[in-house]
């Protein structure tokens, strides 16, 4: 069996230490006796020992780890307080990753994630082999091969380059790129930069003056830096991440490698993509570029696993994101049947509401505390409520083809979801309180994708009620034809290949003609 690269070691050992060394510093803190130089001396020798025990752990996880790639299995052997066994089936895995930072590119190591169908999490996790055995592992692995032999056929695979990121749109991207986690690490930011004394960073000079409305400056001044700071991050992190993209197809898969910082190289097997998921945001709508996604089963790799689909074109032009959509599932031309209109009269009444049910609350609240004044002022909102209505509705609808299930929703984050039929698992027709009263109802093709376990499903929503029942009945009744066919072709490619056989046994001279010549 093969062991982690040796460079592994003092990596994670530094990483370890770190933790141990940390915890063991706040356990030197509590058990120091007093006493300055006691607590130096007691403090420093539990951070040692927590440094120490850190290194030691890792050499014994390195001598402990063993994996074998096997005919039918990947064997991973691995713990050093508990032993822990795997034999993870080469047909069920899914994705196989491969990440490198910059320190980890420097000493030549790589980390390796092995992903399974239906997982919710990573399956097999290497930390860390070198960068050739990871490229073998990721080869062998994806096209579920063990043998010597199948290294050279892979090697000589045919790369197509079916995807760029062009400077121009990593551009675009970062810029219009909005990272959630960029918005705590903007607040660490001005904390550091006010040197955690947020008066720094607030004009109290306005705050404290007399004129009217310097409270809401200051605010409004204040959640400026904040945004301005969440928004360079944000954009220095989406130009790290997607710096040097590219989408690539060898045979029947997909690969994609991206990062700048951070490295990341993986798959995308095409006999398992269950959704195409287009995304068309306003500010990108507004320059004419669009996005495309591609949902397995499972999760995929190098991302959260909680979103369950990958990144095919993090943007580009839409010409060019739907001809490549196109080009994995030829979905063709949709016309989208929009909602009935008193969907629209359905989503202005909602919008209401809200108006009326913050204004509501504002009211009690100005009513028992001097904290909220000016409670009507959200009262000019509802002017914009037709507008709104009318946009929201505009952007829904779906499309029945011959073999795709095209659904859209959303105005500022417009989603388009392509479904071919025999990867739907359930059609899943549903109604609320205030659908029935207007007669519409909403049908959800659901699929293996772990999109689909956060509401992130195609859905067409708000058709007609009857037109929904028809929609359900189409679905489920494309979904059965569409597995008889793909059961009809799998049938009749075997019986050639049967026959295809029987045929060079009969003609013992079949296949040595080559032999022959020499």
């Amino acid at each position: 069996m093969s062991t982690l690269h040796p460079a592994s070691v003092p990596y994670r050992s530094i990483s370890r230490s770190i933790n141990t060394g940390f915890l063991f510093f706040l356990v030197g803190v509590f058990a120091s006796p007093g006493g300055a130089g006691t607590n130096i001396l007691v403090i420093g020798g539990m951070v040692a020992v927590g440094i120490a025990l850190g290194v030691v752990y890792e050499i014994a996880y390195y001598k402990r780890f063993r994996y074998e790639l096997t005919g039918d299995t990947f064997d991973v052997a691995s713990g050093v307080l508990s032993r822990r066994d795997r034999e993870v089936p080469l047909r069920r895995i899914q994705n196989v990753d491969v990440g490198q930072n910059v320190l980890q590119r420097a000493l030549g190591i790589a980390a390796v994630d092995v992903e399974t169908a239906g997982g919710g999490q990573t399956e097999v996790t290497l930390r860390y082999v070198g960068e050739d055995e990871a490229r073998r592992l990721q080869r062998r692995l994806r096209r579920g091969e063990a043998t010597d032999e199948a290294e050279g056929d892979a090697e000589d695979e045919d790369e197509e380059l079916l995807f760029e990121l062009q400077r121009n749109e990593l551009a675009v991207l970062s810029v219009f790129t909005i990272d959630p986690g960029a918005s705590l690490l903007g607040g660490i930011l001005l904390s550091f930069a006010s040197g955690f004394d947020p008066s720094t960073l607030i004009p109290i000079d306005v705050l404290e003056s007399d004129l009217p409305g310097t409270g809401l400056i200051a605010i409004a001044w204040a959640l400026l830096l904040f945004a301005l700071a969440a928004w360079v991050l944000s954009a220095a992190l989406t130009f790290s991440r997607y710096y040097g993209f590219r989408l690539t197809r060898v045979d029947d898969e997909l690969h994609y490698e991206r990062g700048l910082l951070q490295r990341y190289s993986g798959t995308i097997p095409l006999d398992k993509v269950q959704t195409l998921t287009i995304k068309e945001s306003v500010p990108y709508r507004w320059v004419g570029y669009g996005s495309l996604a591609v949902e397995t089963a499972g999760y995929a790799p190098g991302q959260s696993g909680s979103r369950g689909a990958e990144s095919a074109v993090p943007i580009a032009a839409r010409d060019r994101v739907f001809a490549l959509a196109r080009s994995l599932e030829p979905f063709g031309e949709t016309d989208l049947e929009t909602p009935p209109a008193r969907a629209r009269e359905r989503y202005a009444v909602r919008y209401v509401a809200v108006l009326c049910l913050i204004m509501g609350v504002g009211y009690v609240l100005a009513a028992t505390t001097a904290v909220v004044q000016d409670w009507y002022a959200f009262a000019v909102l509802l002017f914009a409520v037709p507008l709104a209505a009318h946009l929201k509705w505009r952007n829904r609808g779906y499309h029945t083809g011959d073999q795709y299930l095209t659904t859209r929703t959303g105005f500022w984050r417009r989603t388009t979801k392509v479904v071919p039929y025999y990867r739907v698992q359930s059609v899943i027709y549903h109604q609320t309180v205030f659908q029935r009263r207007r007669r519409l109802a909403s049908v959800t093709a659901d699929t293996a994708s772990s999109a689909s376990f956060f509401g992130r499903a195609a859905t067409a929503y708000d058709v007609d009620a009857e037109d929904a029942l028809e929609l359900q009945r189409t679905v489920e009744a494309r979904l059965q034809q569409r597995l008889q066919e793909r059961k009809r072709q799998r049938t009749v490619g075997r019986w050639f290949e049967e026959v295809a056989s029987e045929d060079d046994r009969d003609d013992p001279g079949v296949g040595r003609s080559s032999e022959d010549s020499t």
